[in-house]
């Protein structure tokens, strides 16, 4: 079974001080302020059969009850409250469910991956139309807006000693990153990514910018090819360390929050969590935030 394609990029590294891809903690307090009456604050729950398990507090912040069923309304609203030329229309491809999108009005537009990517499409259509484009997560008022979770989750919860948080192209791990940093400078933040796409704990390892093509994996959240211009450089910055969990390590954490917890959590969602279940971040003794980043589960994938 192909577990991807790894590629090494030729001069990745974008500049760290690049005023156009830093991002501060004052940028997610502003996000903040935008998002009261769009973006639901999400619970925090607990489960003390986690807390035996893992040995620590484990506190999860349960995004999978955010809008749109996913964490990416807070960076994408920061993002789109900020354009000019929004009333135009904007042209973007995050990683949401398409009958969803269908229902808000968006226009859908599919490609055949074989002979096209996203980004590239994006770019030809964006061209033809005149219209500004919004990446999924390389962008910094994405980052900001993204930055708010952890920022809710620890003005909730106190200070933290561990955060780990899903990462696909960076722009969550980055953001919460940043506000933990701010919040609780002890805190150690760790981002977690399937290990059939660690992508991102290749490029964390060695300082250059590491893409992977089609990694086979059941977080389909966590397929972005590789960080951005704008995550890369701050996720080197502000993250302690990356995390890599198996296939099973994933469906266990996934069925753990589905009968435990109760709640409906996307495998990407499980990422976080799979990483203390599993052992390979240990978490003894210490309060643990754990981001749990999405619900969106399509239910015909699974049988009753």
């Amino acid at each position: 079974m192909s577990i991807g394609e790894w590629r090494l990029v030729a001069n990745p590294k974008p500049t760290i001080e690049n005023p156009q891809s830093t991002v501060e903690y004052a940028d997610v307090e502003a996000a903040a302020d935008r998002l009261p009456d769009v973006a639901h604050r999400t619970p925090v729950l607990t489960s003390r059969t986690a807390d035996d398990r893992t040995g620590g507090e484990v506190l999860f912040k349960c995004e999978n009850f955010q809008r749109a069923g996913a964490f990416k309304i807070r960076g994408a609203y920061n993002a789109l409250s900020q354009l000019p030329e929004r009333e135009r229309g904007v042209l973007t491809y995050p990683a949401v469910k398409r009958r969803a999108t269908e229902g808000y009005g968006a226009e859908i537009i599919s490609y055949d991956r074989d002979d096209t990517t996203r980004e590239a499409l994006a770019d030809e259509i964006a061209s033809e139309r005149d219209l500004p484009t919004l990446p999924p997560y390389d962008h910094p008022h994405v980052v900001a807006g993204q930055g708010t979770v952890a920022r809710e989750l620890i003005e909730e919860a106190g200070d933290l000693d561990l955060l780990l948080a899903p990462c696909g192209g960076g722009g969550l791990l980055s953001g919460c990153a940043i506000a933990a940093k701010a919040l609780a400078p002890d805190c150690r933040v760790v981002g977690v990514e399937p290990a059939r796409a660690d992508d991102a704990a290749r490029s964390f390892r060695t300082g250059e910018l590491y893409t992977v093509r089609d990694p086979d994996t059941i977080a389909d959240g966590a397929r972005t090819p590789s960080l951005g211009e704008v995550t890369f450089p701050l996720v080197l910055r502000h993250a302690d360390a990356m995390a890599t969990v198996s296939e099973d390590a994933i469906r266990r954490a996934t069925r753990f929050l589905w009968e435990r917890l109760k709640i409906v959590a996307e495998p990407t969602g499980a990422l976080a969590f799979a990483a203390l279940l599993s052992g390979e971040i240990e978490a003894a003794g210490q309060r643990a935030g754990v981001i749990v980043s999405g619900g969106n589960v399509d239910l015909g994938d699974f049988r009753f």
